[in-house]
Formats: structure tokens, sequence, C-alpha cells
């Protein structure tokens, strides 16, 4: 995904927290990816109106004092897009 791009789940994927798991999952058509705590945080703020730099404001003014929280997002989104979790928002 490029920082330009609003990104979106992908169409038919769905962003869930789990109790019995204590942990969000992306489910899709064909199965579930289960999410560590920081995919999860996210893909919350995931939602074809933030960029990439609004992900990280909000992640930086939930998580003060975090370090490389732009660097760790980026590298997340890229992922995401990589394995198609992602689309750009229309």
């Amino acid at each position: 995904m490029s920082p330009e791009v609003a990104p979106a789940l992908r169409r038919g994927w769905r962003l869930q927290w789990e109790p019995a798991q204590q942990r969000h999952v992306l489910l899709y058509p064909e199965g579930m990816v289960q999410l560590n705590e920081s995919a999860g945080a996210i893909l919350t703020l995931v939602d074809g109106r933030r960029h990439e730099a609004d992900i990280v404001a909000a992640l930086e003014a939930q998580f003060p004092g975090t370090a490389e929280i732009a660097d760790d997002v980026a590298a997340f989104l890229a992922e995401a897009g990589r394995q198609g979790w992602l689309e750009a928002s229309p």
C-alpha cells in the first residue's frame, strides 16, 4: 500500500474481536487469520478514509511514547497489501 492511498479491507473481508481467543481476527470467505495485538490495533483504524499518516497519528495518541510506530505501520500495511488483505479505497 502506498502512503498516499487510504487502505480498506478487501471486499468480503471483515475484522472482528473474538472474545474466546482474546484477539482480533480477520475473517474472509475461505477462513480466518488470527492477528496479534499490533496488527489488530492497526486494522481497527483501516476504514478506507484514513491514510497511513492518519493511522500513525491515531496510534501515537493511543500509545504515547511507543517508538517506531510509523515504521511498524508502514511495514504492516505493505505486508497486508502483499497478502491481499487490503485494497485501495474507491
